[in-house]
């Protein structure tokens, strides 16, 4: 097992230095050749090195950069590509946003049909968008200290940064093989928005035949979660490559190990007696777990118009990181979870050409997961006390395992007027295992698919495509929900990836090239869902849609003169209805919620080519996107209705290029950035320790730099 903790926020420094030495060696040792056809024959190195400004400090616009804060940052990007005709070997690297947090660095260096090998480098940061206002400190270590009460606090920001480097090699063997290794290594560190709570507090003795029962009263505090985790990735993968048969078989492994295993806050509200706050401590975070895989994949041709493919792997995942002493624990559950599930893959297809006219696709998946996870009794307070509606839970952990079998069956035939006939049929069944307690659950479900497809070239120049996709999910019956005791629970809403559910779908196609200069292409698809309900309910899922519409085009003015335009609608609508917990005097609100989604993106890019040395380019896209809930309650007047909440998202881009000779440039660029939203999620929210969560819904941001560019060969 691998042990050794990288100092990559060192190492990047290392890195930058090692791209700035290469690519200024790289065109200091470059050879003039001054033979036109050699030119184009070999590999060019471009080198970018220039300087910005950001205007206005935003949270949005450099969430993944780190263009956050109003003021100057640096450019360097490298391309270098080399090749020695003496050696048959290449030299490659490639540097980007060097001069950003959101830099990456791949070095490679091989030898065509014999061996090579890569190093890479990346750093990703993301920043919290939502500014966290708190008195809670010690952010960013184990032990955050919570006000006991309200306290209004200081702006913090919470962010987190990923530092990769990996590395791998390849050779190539005697007998048509050829070997892969490769590595991976990621840090993450930081700190991101977590919390504790409860909605509970001390017992009551009435409500539910005189049973104890605690009451609504609600407390939940901030506590920023500590990140500081490794991931690491690698495998090896031996390929051989015949004339009809291609093998690829090798291990993938991955494991990953928290180092902050565990949160012990100080402080916080005593208010709800053993169910408050305060009384969370210590708290367990993600624990280490590891995957290992073995596979095997294949395709082999039987004629040449008839090729088979298979793949084959079994991945055993655990979870055995122990638990900590200082947390509650119930007797007999050992030291860890043993968390172990174990999945098995077998997937075969078959493609087929059996007459001129017709062509034939066939697939079979088999995928067993298996949670071999012991069930134990992990929660004594389970027992020990109600929930807000009298009933009382087992405490056990659930461990589901999923069994699905899935196959599908295509056939295309060509018809007489450039016509052609497709039809498929697609069916899943999956088995599951689990029990029913606060969700509905059911063993089994099946789900069947129909679709019928009709193509035709109308012209040279125009091409259509509309299909028919019906399908039907079913099951088994569904359990009956009950709590710790027997008794029965709530049995009224199937869960929406279980539900019995009736879909059709309608699609649209068109590619059209009216005159060479000009492309468009035209989708539209429709589909509509009805879901059935369980015995004696109508909550839950009723009927939901989708709708996308998209529209391309390219045109080319002249040689030195292109435009892209595009146009995009997606509509989802779901339809539901749910109920509210019962009251002291027996009563159930029932609601309902209409919801919609509803997004629209549009986008124009025009490259341009005034001069021979000059080229200048735009890029916009605009998109807005609304969510409506559309709730109704029983009572009248309306209340509590949920209001829509809706963003809009805009962005510039433009830039200039001159070739001041042939192999040295100079470019400016423009970066316009517009983010606005009435997102109410935070808004008005306040943790019992007084902690808020702000942004500001109306961003602008923009970045103008400028950088030379030089090349060679």
């Amino acid at each position: 097992m691998f042990t050794t903790t990288l100092d990559l926020r060192k190492f990047q420094y290392s890195i930058a230095f090692f791209t700035f030495l290469a690519a200024t060696t790289s065109v200091y040792s470059s050879e003039t050749n001054n033979d036109p056809v050699k030119e184009l024959a070999k590999p060019r190195s471009v080198v970018n090195i220039g300087a910005g400004q950001l205007f206005n400090d935003n949270a949005r616009f450099g969430q993944y950069t780190g263009l956050r804060n109003e003021g100057p940052y640096g450019i360097f990007n490298v391309d270098i590509s080399k090749r020695y005709d003496d050696t048959g070997t290449w030299f490659k690297l490639l540097g980007r946003n060097l001069g950003l947090q959101n830099r990456d660095v791949h070095f490679e260096h091989s030898k065509q049909g014999n061996w090579g090998y890569f190093i890479d480098y990346s750093q990703t940061p993301r920043y919290e968008p939502f500014t966290v206002n708190t008195a809670v400190t010690g952010i960013g270590t184990t032990d955050p200290h919570i006000p006991t009460s309200p306290t209004t606090g200081n702006p913090a920001q919470l962010s987190t940064e990923r530092h990769s480097i990996g590395f791998g090699f390849n050779k190539f063997l005697p007998g048509n093989l050829e070997l892969h290794f490769h590595f991976r290594n990621e840090e993450k560190d930081g700190d991101r928005i977590f919390g504790r709570g409860n909605r509970l507090g001390e017992p009551r003795l009435s409500g539910f035949d005189g049973r104890p029962s605690p009451r609504a009263i609600g407390g939940f505090e901030f506590i920023p979660e500590p990140i500081n985790s490794t991931i690491r990735i690698f495998g090896t993968t031996l390929d051989y490559v015949g004339k009809d048969l291609q093998l690829s078989g090798g291990y993938y492994g991955t494991m990953y190990n928290n180092k902050n295993a565990l949160l012990t806050p100080v402080g916080g509200s005593t208010v709800g007696g053993i169910f408050s706050p305060s009384e969370y401590t210590p708290i367990s975070l993600a624990p280490d777990n590891q995957s290992h895989q073995g596979f095997l994949s294949g395709g082999y041709s039987f004629t040449p118009t008839t090729r088979g493919t298979f793949k084959a792997a079994y991945t055993r995942a655990t979870q055995t990181d122990t638990f900590t002493p200082s947390l509650f624990t119930a007797p007999g559950i050992g030291s860890n979870l043993g968390g172990r599930v174990d999945t098995a893959l077998a997937q075969a297809g078959l493609t087929a050409r059996p007459l001129q006219k017709l062509s034939i696709n066939t697939n079979f998946r088999f995928e067993d997961r298996d949670d071999k996870t012991p069930v134990l009794f992990y929660n004594p307070m389970a027992a020990w006390h109600d929930d807000l509606n009298g009933n009382r839970w087992n405490g056990l952990n659930n461990p589901r395992s999923f069994r699905t079998i899935s196959s599908k069956f295509e056939a295309s035939y060509a018809l007489p007027h450039n016509f052609r006939l497709i039809g498929s049929v697609d069916y899943e069944h999956k088995d599951r295992t689990g029990t029913a307690t606060n969700t509905g659950h059911r063993f089994r479900t099946d789900e069947l698919s129909y679709r019928a497809e009709l193509r035709r070239s109308l012209s040279e120049t125009i091409t259509g495509t509309i299909s028919y996709i019906h399908s039907d999910r079913f099951g088994s019956s569904f359990l009956t929900n009950t709590t710790g005791s027997g008794d029965p629970f709530f049995n009224l809403i199937a869960p929406s990836n279980l539900a019995d559910r009736v879909r059709d779908k309608v699609r649209f196609l068109a590619n059209w090239d009216p005159i060479d200069s000009l492309s468009i292409q035209v989708s539209i698809d429709e589909s509509f869902d009805n879901y059935g309900h369980r015995a004696g309910s109508d909550l839950g899922l009723r009927k939901g849609s989708a709708r996308n519409y998209s529209l391309d085009a390219t045109y080319t003015f002249s040689e030195r003169l292109q435009a892209t335009a595009w146009f995009s609608r997606n509509e989802t609508h779901i339809d539901q209805a749910s109920r509210n917990a019962e009251t002291d005097s027996k009563f159930r609100e029932i609601w309902g919620a209409n919801l919609h989604n509803i997004g629209t993106s549009v986008g124009l890019e025009v490259t341009a080519k005034p001069t021979d040395k000059l080229e200048t380019g735009a890029n916009f896209m605009f998109s807005d996107n609304t969510d409506k809930f559309n709730q109704k309650v029983t009572l009248e007047p309306q209340v509590n209705i949920v209001p829509n909440l809706t963003t809009q998202y805009s962005n510039l881009r433009l830039f200039a290029r001159y070739d001041i000779r042939r192999n040295l440039g100079v470019r400016l660029d423009y970066i316009l950035d517009h983010f606005k939203t009435n997102e109410w999620t935070w808004t008005g929210w306040r943790y019992t320790d007084g902690t808020t969560l702000t942004q500001d819904t109306n961003q602008m941001a923009s970045f103008a730099f400028l950088s030379v560019l030089y090349s060679w060969q």
